[in-house]
């Protein structure tokens, strides 16, 4: 199947919702918001651009006059936040800003989030727990106290960084008030699922929601906890105990927690020259001047309360978690940056009003790579939901967004935008439900652009990208109400369009 035999049918296709649980993986059908016709039979055939092949294109002065304005005029404190159900892209601009940056700041979530970013000469980099300044050599890189952090997964990533020539040593600080996660966070995580059957969330299964779990009923261990080895053993116990307690199949002795204790012992002394009182560190930085950029996890349609409850992640990935998560004051907080795919994609289960199902949603996954950094698992994708975006852009109140993956429609000859939910009798819905019930049974109203069929993965003004492609930007900013001032058009650094 190849993009340019496809075309969309401008009427769109409502059928009747399945009942929940809902579905993971892109099987089966809820919504069905067009029908993809194939005009021709031919092989299967797809070009995907590497970061080299986009990182080519040399900017003109024009165009970085444009970018170092742009950037330069970002407030003192910023952050760059996802819009949608995570994987916009948003470790891509982090990078990109970093360097304009004293500070990086991760303030929430855990392993369970994967930025990837390119340097300068086009190698991929996978990010789960360090911040994506860490490839700007001046950039200071904090892991806050809201977020939870595997100290495995930690180290391997710090190695990885350290063997692919990236220096570490002095330039990660680790809160002392964050909560560790432990291994058997991820087993209790994959027994929780079990548990639910067929109502299962689609967690990534890194204990994320177990260890916050910990954290809420107040036995959970953070990383201060590491510098007291003698009351450490008691505190494991406890919370091995209760898992224990909890779960029949998890099978705990003492050779586990002896084990365990010795393990994080040197765990432990590793960490050390990591551990910082972070609240304190970004405090000063803010009365010294310096610039912080706060790198969300997730997204805003998986917050814990704003997200499409109880299909979400455990933490606050919207512009509350900044303040909660680094101990940062609500009034120091500027501009505030949503990313956005010019498309909407999901991973696991939940409901997902526009998505695009059979093989319009493969064309969408293969062309865009959809396929999860942290678990590789193949995203469900579909239209760009205004509805979610609006939704978004009200709580958070952000300055500006980055639309992301343009380049992906780009062989595209109609494209469709949700721009309004109906009930089934045709009554209009004023904004994104809380009532999954509700959700379950919306119809999504269309609005068809026209594509503009060309490659606009070499384009860095934004004059010169086709009008269609324009058109297309500038319709999501008249529906939002906020300006894009980045677009994405392909995964390398300088791929990227300032408007």
């Amino acid at each position: 199947m190849n993009p340019s035999t496809l075309r969309l049918d401008s009427s769109a296709i409502y059928a009747p919702p399945i009942p929940p649980p809902y579905r993971s993986g892109g099987q089966g059908c809820r919504f069905l918001p067009l029908q993809l016709r194939k005009m021709a039979a031919p092989a299967f055939s797809l070009t995907v651009c590497s970061a080299k092949q986009t990182s080519a294109v040399v900017e003109s002065g024009e165009a970085t006059e444009s970018r170092l304005s742009r950037i330069e005029s970002l407030s003192q404190v910023s952050g760059v936040l996802g819009c949608q159900w995570g994987d916009e892209g948003k470790g891509k601009l982090v990078d990109v800003l970093a360097k304009h940056f004293d500070v990086v700041a991760r303030c929430q979530g855990g392993a369970n989030a994967g930025h990837t970013i390119y340097n300068s000469e086009g190698k991929k980099f996978a990010l789960h727990l360090v911040p994506s300044g860490i490839l700007n050599e001046e950039t200071i890189c904090v892991i806050g106290n809201g977020v939870v952090v595997h100290l495995p997964g930690l180290f391997k990533e710090i190695d990885g960084l350290e063997a692919n020539g990236v220096s570490c040593k002095g330039r990660i600080l680790v809160s002392d008030r964050a909560h560790l996660l432990f291994d058997f966070h991820q087993e209790v995580d994959g027994l929780r699922e079990a548990e639910l059957a067929k109502s299962f969330i689609g967690t990534t299964r890194r204990g994320i929601g177990p260890c916050y779990s910990s954290k809420v009923i107040r036995n959970g261990i953070r990383v201060g906890d590491l510098r007291h080895m003698d009351t450490f053993p008691q505190k494991l116990d406890l919370l091995l105990s209760d898992a224990a307690s909890r779960f029949p199949d998890f099978n705990y002795g003492p050779d586990m927690l002896r084990d365990e204790v010795e393990r994080y012992k040197k765990f432990a002394e590793r960490l050390e020259p990591f551990i910082t009182d972070t609240v304190d560190f970004m405090s000063e930085t803010i009365s010294q001047s310096k610039k912080i950029l706060v790198e969300g996890g997730q997204a805003t349609m998986l917050d814990i309360d704003f997200g499409t409850y109880p299909f979400v992640t455990s933490s606050s990935p919207s512009a509350g978690g900044i303040c909660t998560g680094l101990g940062i004051a609500p009034r120091v907080v500027g501009d505030l940056i949503g990313v956005v795919k010019a498309y909407t994609t999901r991973v696991g289960s939940g409901p997902f009003p526009t998505e695009i199902l059979g093989k319009g949603g493969d064309l969408l996954r293969f062309a865009g790579q959809e396929f999860g950094t942290t678990t590789g698992r193949p995203r469900r994708c579909g239209w760009l939901d205004i509805v979610a975006l609006k939704y978004c852009c009200q709580i958070n109140g952000f300055s500006s967004l980055n639309l992301t993956k343009l380049d992906v429609l780009s062989e595209l000859p109609e494209i469709e935008i949700g721009v309004s939910y109906k009930q089934l009798d045709g009554s209009p819905i004023r904004s994104f439900p809380a009532d999954l019930r509700i959700l379950d049974q919306v119809k999504v109203e269309y609005e068809v652009l026209p594509g503009w069929k060309s490659d606009i993965s070499s384009v860095r003004k934004y004059s010169e990208l086709p009008s269609a492609a324009r058109q297309y930007v500038e319709r999501i900013e008249e529906l939002v109400g906020v300006p894009v001032h980045y677009i994405g058009v392909g995964p390398g650094r300088n791929a990227l369009i300032y408007k």
